[in-house]
């Protein structure tokens, strides 16, 4: 259930920050297009860079690694697409973007050192099944820890998409319809929601319900709309925003709740 994911994560919150220059959102307007101003923040935002880059790793990255490089071209790409009316700051911003790019170096380098090992040939066939068993096994417990990482990452994005509507994660773990019926037909309000077009452009530009609009689509009362506006919004927001490991928490219980009926 995605309140209850949501919930743990808002917890473990409380243990993590990241620490920024008040005046740092400026500098980065100012570094898109003054190169000299680029250089020198990237210079003071070094040890940020190889910091995130570690912590994905979960070993120490200096200069020497291909993946500070990785770390260093998010950063320069953070730069350039950060847009502060989003209303995150830069550096939550510039980790998610570094946290992506050296996750998606990985996953390469994975998969084509995968692909070598595969291709040796083993003296004897047992030694072979069991190299393979131990490559799948690997490869397994590393594909449930990058699962993990996109599953966090998704959790930061999404949040800060939900703050563009004023909508924070404890205002979805309390305005989470309590019964299933009406959690079902509030998340298929929201999938109608995010499927038309000219619905979701009045949502992302408005900031709010097309109400008028929406009740033509539905089966249920403008009251039962309004009750549950924030929770049909978030819930709208994870298609919209293509979120799919989220999606994946809120997708089975509408089975769920189908066999239950």
């Amino acid at each position: 259930m995605l309140s209850m994911i949501v919930g743990k994560w808002l917890n473990k919150q409380s243990a993590v920050s990241i620490e920024e220059s008040p005046a740092i959102e400026q500098l980065v307007q100012q570094a898109k297009v003054n190169i000299d101003m680029r250089n020198e923040l990237i210079s003071q935002y070094t040890p940020f860079m190889i910091k995130v880059a570690s912590k994905v790793c979960k070993q120490y990255i200096d200069r020497s690694r291909d993946e500070y490089s990785i770390a260093l071209e998010a950063f320069n790409e953070a730069i350039e697409t950060y847009d502060e009316e989003q209303g995150s700051h830069f550096l939550s911003f510039a980790e998610m973007v570094i946290r992506r790019r050296v996750i998606d170096y990985i996953r390469k380098e994975t998969r084509q050192t995968r692909d070598i090992l595969l291709e040796q040939d083993s003296k004897d066939e047992e030694e072979q099944v069991e190299s393979l068993a131990q490559i799948n096994a690997s490869i397994s417990q590393y594909k449930e820890e990058m699962d993990r990482e996109r599953r966090r990452e998704e959790i930061q994005e999404y949040q800060l998409f939900l703050k563009k509507f004023d909508i924070t994660f404890s205002d979805l773990v309390e305005c989470c319809p309590k019964h299933i019926d009406a959690r079902e037909n509030a998340k298929q309000i929201a999938k109608i929601l995010a499927s038309k077009p000219e619905l979701a452009n009045y949502l992302l530009e408005k900031k709010q319900l097309p109400l008028k609009h929406l009740l033509k689509f539905v089966n249920c009362s403008r009251k039962t709309v309004e009750r549950n506006r924030k929770y049909i919004i978030a819930m709208a927001l994870i298609y919209i925003g293509q979120f799919e490991c989220l999606r994946s928490y809120i997708e089975p219980e509408q089975v769920q709740g189908r066999k239950g009926g």
